[in-house]
């Protein structure tokens, strides 16, 4: 007897295309160095004491030395104010050297981000978040693209997925994520639909989608029943699992290690999309870890070195 075998999403590799993106800045930081003596510096800032953040940082810091950028950390208290961290966003405006600001979010409950994000020189805003840089996007004229947006369209582009013409949805409104993938979909020609907590019939929406990408910080809240057959699914999410039960409904196939994991460490990832059930009906999916995330972080180098010639001129 012949058994069919079962369906499984292709995986699209953020690991691989964030190798590749590095691999070309590193190519031109090393001529910028050697052409005009110019070295792309990084500022990064962090607020508190946020375990997460500390290691999204100390993962920018490491792929600074990686690709031959040079790098700053300054780390402030928990306790530092609106004024005290804006006083330092302003002295790094002014030093000539410093070529990309990088202020992590979240930031503690007692700053006002908007007056941080607007303090920062939209010349050296390399995580696009300044409303300049926002605005220029929304105009199709992007300086700077945010770091995972870009990501995305990197991955889709590396992987010869066909953006124009596709139906593409977005779940999740967010200025980090959302809304500007959502402009970059809508500027490379695909039909773009928007959800989010008010949308009707959610799943009947997103089933009508191509592309779908999935950025609402929900672990796995994209079942099957979302997914059109054969769709890209690209996971935004990182969500902790701590509880071994849902790890095995969430990951399937691979679910004794995820298991193994969390009696590890405590926890496993999991994105906005349910793996299982997006392996069963997707054509093609980003897996957590090792997609996307990756990829936020190779951009945010990509935005650095651009930085560091477009205020040069060159």
């Amino acid at each position: 007897m012949i058994v069919k075998e079962t369906h499984r999403a292709e995986i699209l590799d953020g690991r691989a295309a964030a190798a590749e993106i590095k691999s070309e800045v590193a190519v031109e930081v090393t001529v910028l160095k050697s052409e005009y003596g110019v070295t792309p510096r990084l500022a990064a800032v962090l607020v508190g004491d946020d375990a997460a953040s500390a290691v999204y940082v100390r993962n920018k810091i490491r792929a600074c030395e990686e690709v031959g950028i040079a790098s700053d950390q300054l780390l402030l208290t928990a306790t530092t104010t609106t004024d005290e961290l804006l006083s330092v966003v302003v002295a790094l405006n002014q030093n000539d050297e410093v070529d990309g600001i990088l202020v992590q979010l979240p930031l503690p409950k007692q700053i006002d981000d908007s007056v941080i994000i607007e303090a920062i020189d939209p010349a050296k805003d390399v995580d696009a978040f300044h409303p300049t840089n926002a605005g220029l996007l929304a105009m199709g004229r992007p300086r700077f693209v945010p770091c995972t947006p870009a990501g995305i369209i990197e991955l889709l582009n590396r992987n010869k997925i066909e953006i124009a013409a596709a139906n593409a949805c977005v779940v999740g409104r967010s200025q980090i994520v959302g809304r500007p993938i959502a402009s970059l979909l809508l500027q490379r020609n695909a039909t773009v639909t928007i959800c989010h907590s008010q949308t009707r019939h959610l799943p009947h929406v997103t089933r009508q989608a191509d592309i779908l990408i999935a950025a609402i910080g929900r672990p796995a809240f994209i079942r099957g029943d979302f997914i059109k057959p054969g769709a890209t699914v690209i996971d935004v999410g990182v969500n902790k699992v701590t509880d071994i039960d849902r790890a095995r409904n969430y990951f399937a196939h691979e679910a004794e290690r995820r298991i193994q994991a969390i009696e590890k460490r405590g926890y496993t990832l999991v994105g906005d999309v349910h793996p299982a059930d997006a392996d069963r009906i997707a054509g093609k999916r980003t897996p957590v870890p090792g997609g996307v995330g990756l990829l936020t972080v190779a951009m945010l180098m990509k935005n650095t070195l651009q930085a560091a010639k477009w205020r040069r001129g060159l």
